[in-house]
């Protein structure tokens, strides 16, 4: 994911209001969302090339989600792909904070990530850049640098969750879609520096993002209800203006069905 805006503990209805946008290069190979044959509990896209997720979800309701932390001076050619962060968690038996605690040692070696998770009890954010945060209520912003950073696609989605509080159902729905589908490219005195140039910052700054050979692939909203039922939406663009394909899940957690 390049971009994860969520409200947790916020609206009335819903334990999360979760929305997303996975960026990614169209030709690596991706499966859309399902649940997987391997681990049936588990809905997620899936990553084709490492077998890993960007996001995910199991019907326990253990929840996480990756980004990115853009820093080319970094890289590392030989680093474990950060989707098996998510899928590990989402596939395993540690809590969030057992896992935490476990990856927390092993964080040199991968590149520089975010990694999102919780349970149905905790929400934690965990970056090889910073330490381990236990949120609270509130709602947050997490692109290519920390969490909250004010880059302007973070904040003028925060912006736009905030003001979709007082919505529920489908009109919730259109308004996180919307949030996801922004086009609007800020001022270059207002980007941020990370190292990749001026031209790639401007095409990066977007909240959907749209180049010929890289973008906005899929865009995700999660809603977790304070009842237990989980509401899971994705449309998939990859390279497309339109999507051209939509998936939707309903289940209620710790159910089978």
């Amino acid at each position: 994911m390049c971009l994860i805006v969520f409200a947790y503990n916020v609206h009335p209805s819903y334990r999360l209001v979760l929305a997303a946008n996975r960026d990614e290069f169209y030709e690596r190979p991706s499966a859309p969302a399902d649940f997987w044959k391997d681990y049936p509990q588990v809905l997620a896209g899936r990553d084709l090339k490492n077998k890993g997720t960007w996001l995910g979800i199991n019907k326990n309701g253990k929840f996480a989600a990756v980004t990115n932390y853009r820093d080319p001076s970094t890289f590392k050619n030989d680093a474990l792909s950060r989707g098996k962060l998510v899928s590990r968690y989402i596939t395993g038996k540690r809590d969030a904070e057992k896992y935490l605690k476990k990856i927390s040692g092993q964080a040199d070696k991968y590149n520089g990530f975010n990694l999102l998770l919780g349970d149905a009890d905790d929400l934690f954010v965990f970056s090889d850049r910073g330490e381990k945060q236990k949120l609270n209520s509130g709602i947050y912003g997490l692109s290519n640098h920390l969490l909250n950073s004010p880059w302007p696609k973070v904040t003028r989605s925060k912006k736009m969750l905030k003001a979709a509080m007082d919505k529920k159902g489908a009109d919730l729905e259109e308004a996180l879609f919307n949030l996801l589908a922004d086009r609007h490219k800020p001022q270059d005195k207002n980007l941020p520096a990370t190292g990749i140039g001026l031209e790639w910052e401007r095409l990066l700054s977007p909240i959907f993002i749209e180049t010929p050979v890289y973008g906005t692939r899929s865009s995700t909203i999660l809603l977790v209800g304070k009842n237990g039922r989980i509401t899971f939406v994705e449309k998939v663009f990859d390279g497309q203006k339109e999507p051209w394909m939509i998936s939707r899940f309903s289940f209620r957690l710790g159910k089978e069905n």
